[in-house]
């Protein structure tokens, strides 16, 4: 639980992760590589007085998370990984700033995209903002997480695809570290669950992919990569739940 001001503290961070990842997308085509996208978004971080999370979390080398195609997360930036047009590429960011954490992910397409990566990319998002509209107080954690399934397998009959849902990994509690309590499933059923409180803060981060939802790790021991080849897209916010409803603390400023 976080009072007001903490989840001031925690928007701070919040823009600081919404810049990083702007300047990412602007910098994502063909012809560069993860690793450039890494550092220009270390340098924004570091510009802003802040320090990468992923940066040595459990030994991660990166300050980014950068998934390509197969890729569902976990990606680690290299320079010998560089993009092509088609590609997709999910980055998640996250970024400390007077100890309190900002956690969030947007999934690009690189040149010309694929139509099918499009509506990849866009059921992700949409099912991301799905989870998000159901936190409000008084509300049940498997809301959040019945919102996320309903609206994935929705757009899936909608875009006439079949769209796996990673159930392996999720959201997340977050504050003074940037994995908490409870942890966030992007499955689950309407009314079960914690109840919801003004003043929790989670990341809600759903991973689609276009076939299987069973997932592998590369014996890197990070990057997470779909069973069968198939492509993979990840949205995610760090939110505050609030007496005015949900508050995206990721959000770019307006």
């Amino acid at each position: 639980m976080k009072t007001p001001g903490q989840i001031e503290a925690m928007r701070a961070a919040g823009l600081v992760v919404a810049a990083a990842l702007a300047a990412v997308t602007e910098a994502a085509r063909p012809g560069v590589s993860t690793a450039d996208l890494d550092g220009i978004a270390e340098g924004v971080i570091r510009d802003a007085g802040a320090v990468p999370s992923f940066l040595g979390y459990q030994g991660f080398p990166r300050s980014i998370c950068t998934s390509v195609n197969e890729q569902v997360v976990h990606g680690i930036p290299a320079p010998g990984q560089v993009l092509g047009d088609g590609d997709l590429v999910s980055v998640d960011c996250g970024a400390i700033l007077d100890g309190w954490h900002g956690d969030a992910a947007v999934t690009l397409l690189v040149g010309t995209p694929r139509p099918e990566d499009e509506a990849l990319s866009a059921a992700t998002r949409a099912a991301m903002y799905a989870g998000i509209e159901r936190m409000v107080p008084g509300g049940r954690l498997g809301d959040v997480s019945h919102a996320v399934e309903e609206e994935a397998r929705r757009r899936a009959a909608a875009d006439g695809r079949t769209y796996g849902i990673v159930a392996d990994y999720g959201g997340h509690g977050i504050g003074t570290s940037m994995h908490m309590d409870p942890f966030v499933p992007n499955l689950g059923r309407a009314g079960s669950g914690m109840r919801l409180r003004p003043g929790m803060v989670l990341a809600i981060e759903p991973m689609l992919t276009g076939g299987t939802d069973e997932t592998d790790e590369l014996d890197d021991g990070w990057t997470v990569v779909t069973a069968d080849g198939s492509r993979a897209a990840h949205w995610e916010h760090s939110v505050a739940i609030t007496d005015d409803g949900p508050w995206i603390l990721t959000a770019p400023a307006t």
